[in-house]
């Protein structure tokens, strides 16, 4: 993600408002390791500058996404999540403390449409690989005859 200077730049060039909610949002995004969803994003906000409305977090984060500054991941299993991080990566699921982190894998190990059954047919334009399954904290906290939902 670019700098929070970069980012009010890129708005003010693209006709957006720019509010000191937003310069806040910018650096929290920027300092952020992580995959916030918009209400975490929003109560770490609130912390800083009480006041700041829900709908101006998920207006932020929308223009951010629109402008490729921020990837939209969205999984069946919970509410949306925004990831700073847009270079190539794939993501590693906890599916019982939510936890999601980054995960790197060689293109070569990546296999190519056409090897897959049922891409013939398909331009794929991107690939994302989600590992789902328990954290080394979870997997310790919970009984290993328990199943792990499937998605």
């Amino acid at each position: 993600m670019q700098s929070p200077a970069s980012l009010t730049q890129a708005f003010r060039d693209a006709g957006l408002k720019m509010t000191p909610q937003r310069q806040l949002l910018f650096r929290l995004l920027h300092d952020h390791h992580g995959h916030p969803t918009a209400d975490s994003l929003f109560a770490e906000a609130s912390s800083q500058m009480p006041g700041i409305s829900l709908r101006t977090v998920y207006q932020t984060l929308n223009d951010l996404a629109a402008m490729g500054e921020l990837r939209v991941i969205d999984f069946a299993t919970g509410p949306a999540r925004f990831d700073p991080n847009t270079g190539e990566h794939h993501h590693a699921e906890c599916v019982v403390c939510g936890d999601l982190r980054d995960v790197y894998i060689a293109a070569a190990h990546l296999p190519s449409p056409h090897q897959v059954d049922g891409l013939a047919d398909f331009k794929a334009e991107r690939t994302q690989i989600v590992f789902s399954g328990r954290c080394v904290r979870c997997a310790e906290s919970t009984s290993t005859t328990s199943t792990i939902p499937k998605h």
